[in-house]
């Protein structure tokens, strides 16, 4: 059984607060500016991540409870009553009282932690500004003009790895988790429950950049066989060619850097459609979520979950590519210590992968003490992706952990596995 350290809990607070501040650490008019009309000027995600932290833990999660900001000024940091394209025209706090503000939120925090027997909510608010801090990241991946920010960790180089499918023999498998076992998870990984799972094969590693260039070469984007309805609608209307932020002589610009499209990297930033087509060109499909959560933790020789694929040992950079400050994705075969019980590579980390399954709850679904992180989106017009990606914390991620976003979203740090039936 895993119980609640309060101490990792201050270390995951304090590790999103330093990545906060690496990523905000930018002139005024760059945080003030909206870089995409799909994104957030930076300086409301800076206010927000501290206003939630205030409500949810100094004031219990009671918005009519005084707290350290004027209304007026905390509803401007309401992510449901202001859309992303409104956020610029806002009076938003300038960046030194944003901090400001963050810093007195923060320090109240910590004294409170200190006291305090339950520590979930301290681990969901951490979680929260690590999930802001991706997002701050995509933003800033968006941005156009020279780069600002530059890679402060170095990545493993890949190996030489077969390109094939490995196969997971249907039966019964645990999905989920319980609070017990993983306090840190939040209420769309609950409860844990047994389900069986018809036989698979899954690849061994994630799409790479050769293989996508393969499928533009054939025209992929030119024929509607291999695309849905609507993912060839929406590629007509978008004008999709080839993965965001490529251009037509093989390189690509990424926070503000152009360079050649690096052949054994892990495909990123593509749309759900764009995944569906590509494993429809293969000769395969995506996984379902269930199908992926198997491959990732399953040991079929003992019979029950491991806590990770590689084991119960938490993330370290010898197994995979979390935090963001490679800013890419490692290529592949670079953590053979990483696989999982059947020999799937790279699962968690480096891309989020996009499953073919819509966002529905757990069979005994019940929210948390936020409860509209998850149910608001039950039955929407949303695609499952797993796994995590470079740029998400550790903190944030668990081979449970389900993010889930439009069909149509491409800046988030997007990826595939493919799939075949056994």
């Amino acid at each position: 059984m895993t119980t609640p350290d309060a101490d990792q809990v201050a270390r995951d607070l304090t590790s999103a607060r330093a990545r906060t501040t690496w990523l905000t650490d930018l002139d005024e008019s760059e945080l003030r500016a909206q870089h995409s009309p799909i994104m957030s000027p930076l300086v409301w995600d800076l206010a927000h991540v501290a206003q939630q932290e205030e409500l949810w833990l100094l004031r219990g999660g009671v918005a009519d409870r005084p707290g350290l900001l004027p209304p007026h000024v905390e509803s401007l940091y309401d992510a449901f009553q202001h859309s992303r394209a409104d956020r610029p025209s806002l009076p938003l706090m300038p960046p030194v009282e944003a901090r400001r503000y963050g810093h007195e939120v923060r320090g109240r925090v910590l004294d409170l932690l200190e006291r305090s027997d339950d520590v979930f909510p301290f681990a969901m608010v951490a979680q929260h500004e690590e999930q802001h801090d991706e997002t701050m990241l995509a933003t800033l991946q968006l941005r156009a003009g020279a780069a600002v920010l530059l890679p402060r960790a170095p990545l493993p180089a890949g190996r030489r790895v077969p390109r094939d499918a490995v196969t997971v023999p249907g039966g019964e498998v645990v999905i989920g988790v319980d609070a017990a076992a993983e306090p840190g998870s939040l209420d769309n990984e609950r409860p844990a429950h047994a389900v069986d799972v018809p036989g698979f094969r899954i690849g061994r590693v994630p799409v790479t950049n050769a293989e996508w260039a393969g499928f533009v070469a054939d025209g992929g984007y030119d024929q509607p066989r291999w695309w849905s309805a609507r993912g060839w609608q929406h590629r007509l209307e978008a004008a999709l060619e080839r993965p965001m932020s490529w251009h037509g002589d093989g390189t690509r610009t990424r926070f503000g850097v152009t360079e050649d499209v690096p052949p054994d990297e892990p495909v990123q930033h593509v749309t759900f459609f764009e995944a569906e087509a590509y494993a429809a060109w293969a000769g395969a499909r995506l996984p379902t979520e269930l199908e992926w959560e198997k491959a990732c933790v399953w040991d079929p020789a003992l019979g029950r979950r491991r806590r990770w694929p590689w084991g119960d040992e938490r993330p370290s950079d010898a197994v995979t590519n979390l935090g963001g400050g490679a800013l890419r994705p490692a290529e592949v075969g670079a953590y053979p210590g990483g696989a999982s019980a059947y020999g799937v590579e790279q699962m968690i980390g480096d891309v989020w992968e996009w499953t073919s399954s819509d966002l529905t709850p757990w069979p005994g679904f019940t929210t948390m003490l936020y409860a509209d992180y998850t149910a608001p989106f039950f039955g929407g017009d949303f695609k499952i992706l797993r796994g995590g990606a470079w740029a998400t914390a550790t903190a944030t991620v668990r081979p449970s952990f389900r993010n889930w976003d439009h069909p149509y979203r491409r800046q988030i740090f997007t990826g595939l596995r493919l799939a075949w039936d056994l």
